[in-house]
């Protein structure tokens, strides 16, 4: 846009009735003005007042949003609009593998630094593995009966004792956090060594043998991530860590 170009027109309805704010309608004003719109920003306060502009516009949800003096819709709608929808690629369904592993790694980095005095050596692959592991237990632990029904669907232990899958999470949590510290391997290595490998061949018969399409619930009970090379890797990062913390112990 030059500077001498006349700003575009946009008009906003969103509700605002007291200390509740319409969350979409912030983000609807803001990719607005990003998108050098000048916002004519309409609040409605009351419960009466979001009623009557629902009715009058044969709407049921706000923020609507008004360009050139054609309804385009809510927040969604916008985006769409101004050919910013969110597009899917084959990496979408692993954004939250992808998010925790970097942050496990930038976290073994950190404390590597702190211990070691630098960040080239077996102890960041330990911590790495550990981290991802105690974070991979903690979002199971988020909602356990949740991840317990998704895991039932293709751990084969689980499904001959079904409070393994409630067991799990606990297990893996707390391995990482010992092979963390560096304390009672004796513990930490078998345990981790037996639920990987129960998971490593329950992930490979469902997936490479019986061809299932299943969503792996290694990061929760709500994952869209596909069962398959991530759930594989996950278990055979851990039997790797058992079998080297019981070579060394």
């Amino acid at each position: 846009m030059t500077p001498n170009e006349p700003l575009k027109k946009a008009v906003l309805h969103r509700m605002a009735i007291g200390k509740s704010m319409c969350p979409h309608g912030l983000k609807a004003k803001d990719l607005l003005k990003r998108q050098g719109f000048d916002v004519e920003d309409h609040l409605l306060t009351t419960r009466a007042d979001v009623d009557a502009f629902k009715a009058a516009h044969s709407v049921t949800s706000t923020p609507q949003i008004f360009i050139d003096g054609t309804r385009i819709g809510g927040f969604d709608d916008l985006k769409a609009h101004l050919g910013l929808a969110d597009t899917a690629t084959i990496f979408t369904p692993y954004r939250p593998v992808i998010a925790l592993f970097a942050i496990a790694a930038l976290m073994a980095c950190v404390v590597a630094w702190l211990s070691a005095g630098g960040f080239f050596s077996v102890r960041l692959i330990e911590l790495f593995v550990a981290i991802s592991m105690v974070l991979l237990g903690l979002q199971k632990l988020q909602d356990v009966d949740r991840f317990a029904t998704m895991f039932l669907g293709y751990d084969l232990l689980a499904r001959r004792w079904v409070r393994y899958s409630y067991i799990y999470p606990f297990v893996e949590t707390g391995a990482g956090l010992l092979m963390m510290a560096g304390v009672f391997t004796w513990l930490s290595a078998p345990s981790a060594l037996i639920i990987s490998t129960i998971g490593a061949i329950s992930v490979f018969k469902a997936v490479y043998i019986d061809k299932r399409s299943l969503k792996c619930a290694c990061v929760g009970g709500d994952s869209q991530v596909p069962l398959g090379f991530v759930s594989l890797l996950e278990n055979l990062m851990m039997m790797g860590m058992a079998i080297w913390m019981l070579s060394q112990f």
